[in-house]
């Protein structure tokens, strides 16, 4: 009787496994776990992925510094320095927009990371489109960084 429970256990885990193998997810996100049981999308494979980055919190860290197979995000409106500083200074950052130069502009061109050799070509291209990242009075600090970003 024991080996005829076995023997129907292991059949429904074989049964169980082989149907998951041939599952074509990829739900692991990026991270150490992703590396490891990269290649193996099954049931079993992506759950212990998840579990690893989860129990050792390397998805967070390469998601912020583009390792671990993961993409270092792009958008600069991820940036929480350049949000802040968006956020609390949306008055004289559209004032120096308007006028093409100013310390507003010249510490937002900072904190995006524009080239020094850049700079005046990205003064004149916000100053030239200040309808299109002001689009009005009462623009929020996210969607003013959007219409930058459209811009460049």
């Amino acid at each position: 009787m024991k080996r005829l429970v076995l023997l129907g256990s292991v059949v429904l885990v074989l049964a169980f496994f082989s149907g998951t193998c041939l599952a074509d997810q990829k739900n692991t996100g990026c991270g150490l776990g992703t590396i490891v049981f990269e290649g193996n999308d099954g049931l079993m494979s992506q759950t212990c992925a998840v579990t690893t980055n989860g129990t050792f919190g390397n998805q967070t860290f390469g998601i912020t510094s583009g390792t671990s197979n993961c993409d270092k995000p792009k958008n600069f409106t991820l940036n929480e320095k350049l949000n802040t500083f968006v956020a609390e200074n949306m008055d004289g950052i559209a004032k120096d927009i308007a006028a093409g130069n100013g310390e507003y502009l010249y510490t937002l061109a900072t904190l995006m990371e524009v080239p020094d050799c850049e700079r005046n070509s990205f003064y004149s291209k916000l100053q030239s489109n200040f309808s299109h990242i002001y689009t009005s009075k009462k623009v929020s600090h996210i969607e003013v960084l959007k219409n930058i970003e459209a811009v460049m």
